[in-house]
């Protein structure tokens, strides 16, 4: 009885593990909306934006006007000695209003909104970016559930196979080998669920992280599609990049910023001015009426605007050179996890066609064999491994295919994997 049980159990194990759990099942698009709502980098990173948004009013206004109050007494220090009696002596107020060089304000309105639109950029540059580190512990999650329930799958249908193995050693077929074997197994296959369990928990808590949860809260299992998203064209996929990386529209937006501060750099070569009007009482006296305009004497304009000039000349430059070099660092991330998405598929295709097919036909080779007495314990027990073994690979290369693939969703900017499109 013991016999035909394991070998219906072993049987089983041909069959594709599944997910254990169907209630209340852990959703990608339900992490990810929760994520860009209350991820703490997220919303320092939306208050740095809404902060620089409100620069650019500030830094185009007109400076404030004076006002100046003063008084001229003669024969006495009090206001108003004098007053009526001798020609210098009066009670007047003035006014002065500081007016730019043609064109400064708006030039600094202009850097203003660019680098807001810069803030913008790195706003969204982290929100992809704490999307893609959720998406990826969501996918370590599944791995570390799928694991698990198929070596619970394993172990059990190793005790049977000992209990198995008993019965024929009780009964002289089988050497007391197999039976050491057997529970040599169930302790390996032991260190492998404490180890995946450890694994389940380090998603648990990095997703809860992200999530800005407790680190305690309780996950259920991670609702899967059968099938993998599709990994796309490698030259599409740059152009994506091209046009729809934060990280290179920021660095976009530097160079604006740089070329906008050379043209003000520039504009400091001309004086501004300063406009000053005001009224004097002299008692009886007609009134005194002043106006004023100061400039400015640029003596010192080679000693001072010439090298911010220069600065900001090569800070642009630097700023060029920046651009060239995330291009190029992206391009090389992308076609380097476009390679890993690539191989992992491959590598989980011939697991799929090939591999596991072959451990099917070799498991039910040997339990055959070993139903009809004819073979021994030891291949049984090896193919039955290797069976496990090519199941957990199998998953194994669709988490570096999933993790892959949200890398480059950071990267480009593009929604590659379903479920990953919350706003």
């Amino acid at each position: 009885m013991f016999y035909h049980r394991g070998i219906a159990a072993l049987l089983a194990l041909l069959c594709a593990a599944r997910m254990a759990g169907a209630a209340d099942p852990l959703r990608l698009s339900d992490l990810l909306t929760t994520a860009l709502a209350r991820n703490p980098e997220i919303l320092a990173a939306q208050k740095r934006y809404e902060a620089a948004r409100q620069k650019p009013a500030q830094v185009k206004a007109m400076p404030d006007p004076m006002l100046s109050a003063s008084y001229t007494s003669n024969g006495g220090p009090l206001p108003g000695q004098g007053l009526g009696r001798d020609a210098t002596s009066n009670i007047g107020v003035m006014i002065s209003q500081e007016v730019p060089a043609a064109g400064k304000l708006k030039l600094r309105g202009e850097i203003a909104a660019i680098e807001a639109d810069a803030e913008l950029q790195q706003y969204r540059a982290i929100q992809w970016s704490v999307r893609s580190r959720v998406t990826q512990a969501y996918h370590k999650l599944h791995h570390a559930w799928a694991s698990l329930e198929l070596l619970a799958r394993a172990q059990e249908l190793t005790r049977q196979m000992l209990q198995i193995s008993e019965v024929r050693y009780s009964l002289g077929k089988t050497p007391q080998q197999d039976i050491f074997r057997a529970q040599t197994e169930i302790s390996m296959l032991e260190t492998r669920v404490l180890e995946m369990e450890q694994d389940k928990k380090t998603a648990e808590a990095e997703i809860n992280s992200l999530l800005n949860r407790p680190a305690e809260t309780i996950l259920g299992p991670p609702e899967m599609s059968e099938s993998l998203p599709p990994l796309g064209v490698l030259e599409d996929l740059l152009q994506q990049a091209d046009r729809l990386s934060p990280e290179l529209r920021r660095a976009q937006k530097m160079i604006e910023r740089g070329e906008l501060a050379v043209s003000l750099a520039r504009r400091d070569l001309h004086s501004g001015y300063t406009v000053a009007g005001g009224y004097f009482n002299q008692g009886s006296m007609a009134p005194m009426f002043q106006v004023r305009v100061d400039i400015p004497l640029r003596i010192h304009q080679e000693q001072r605007e010439r090298p911010a000039i220069n600065a900001e000349v090569n800070q642009l430059a630097g700023v060029r050179r920046d651009y060239e070099a995330t291009e190029q660092n992206l391009q090389f991330r992308i076609r380097s996890a476009y390679i890993a998405a690539q191989t992992a598929a491959r590598v989980g295709q011939l697991y799929r066609d090939t591999i596991l097919p072959q451990n099917e036909l070799t498991v039910e080779s040997s339990l055959n064999s070993y139903e009809n007495g004819t073979g021994d314990f030891a291949p049984v027990l090896a193919n039955v491994t290797a069976k496990i073994d090519a199941e957990e690979r199998l998953h194994e290369e669709d988490l570096t295919y999933l993790a892959a693939l949200a890398r480059l969703q950071e990267m480009t900017g593009a929604e590659l994997i379903p479920g990953g499109d919350a706003k």
